[in-house]
C-alpha cells in the first residue's frame, strides 16, 4: 500500500503564491512519475503538472509560466510552486503517483486532496 499525503493548500488573494507538497510512503520500489491534478466544482479532474523520474515535466496550458513542479526523489516528494494565482485556479488539488510497489505490484495512488482557494 502506498500513501500520498498532501499539504500546503489554503486561501490566497489573486496574484499571490502557494506551495503544495506531497510525500509518498509505503512499500515503494520505484516511483516513475508524480503529478498534480485539480478538480473545480462541477468540473472533471484535470492534469495540472507531472514530473517523471528522469525530470521531464509537462504542464497544462493554463498554468504554464506560473506553476513549477519539482521533486525530491530521495524523499519521494513532489512540490508544486504556484505564483500569480488567479481565481480560476480555485480547486481541490490532488497528488498522484505511478510506479512499482514491493508488495502490490504497480502503484497508481491518489492523495486525499488539498483545497486551494484564490479570492479576487
Amino acid at each position: 500500500q502506498v500513501r500520498l499525503v498532501e499539504s500546503g493548500g489554503g486561501l490566497v488573494q489573486a496574484g499571490g503564491s502557494l506551495r503544495l507538497s506531497c510525500a509518498a510512503s509505503g512499500s515503494i520500489f520505484r516511483i516513475d512519475a508524480m503529478g498534480w491534478y485539480r478538480q473545480a466544482p462541477g468540473k472533471e479532474r484535470a492534469l495540472v503538472a507531472v514530473i517523471t523520474s528522469g525530470g521531464v515535466t509537462n504542464y497544462a496550458d493554463s498554468v504554464k509560466g506560473r506553476f513549477t513542479i519539482s521533486r525530491d526523489s530521495a524523499k519521494n516528494t513532489v512540490y508544486l510552486q504556484m505564483i500569480s494565482l488567479k481565481p480560476e485556479d480555485t480547486a481541490v488539488y490532488y497528488c498522484h503517483a505511478e510506479g512499482l510497489s514491493l508488495i502490490t505490484g504497480s502503484i497508481d495512488s491518489w492523495g486525499q486532496g488539498t483545497q486551494v482557494t484564490v479570492s479576487s
